[in-house]
C-alpha cells in the first residue's frame, strides 16, 4: 500500500502569517494545529486555517517541495494560494 504525503499552507484568522509544512495525515496534523495541541510557532501565532495543499506519494519528493515553499517569498506563496483558493478558505473543512 502506498502511503499519501501532504506539503501544506496554514495562515492565521486575518491571513497575515504564513506557515508550510509537511504531513502524512493532513486531517489529524490540521486538527493539532486548530486545536493548540503542539506548542510552537502555530499556536503562538494561531495559525490554524489550512489554505493550500499538494498531495504526493515520496517523502523525500515532499520535503523537497516543502523547502522550496518556504525559501520563496510571501509574495509567491500568496499566489500559489490564489491560484487555487483565491477566497482563502479554510480547506480543512472538505478534506
Amino acid at each position: 500500500m502506498q502511503k499519501t504525503y501532504y506539503v501544506y499552507i496554514l495562515t492565521n484568522k486575518v491571513n497575515t502569517v504564513l506557515y508550510t509544512g509537511v504531513t502524512s495525515d493532513l486531517q489529524r496534523r490540521v486538527y493539532e494545529h486548530k486545536h493548540k495541541l503542539v506548542d510552537g510557532f502555530t499556536k503562538k501565532y494561531k495559525v490554524d486555517k489550512l489554505v493550500y495543499f499538494e498531495v504526493g506519494n515520496d517523502i523525500y519528493t515532499a520535503i523537497t517541495r516543502e523547502k522550496q515553499i518556504k525559501a520563496g517569498s510571501r509574495q509567491r506563496k500568496i499566489d500559489l494560494i490564489n491560484a487555487s483558493n483565491k477566497e482563502w478558505r479554510d480547506l480543512y473543512y472538505d478534506l
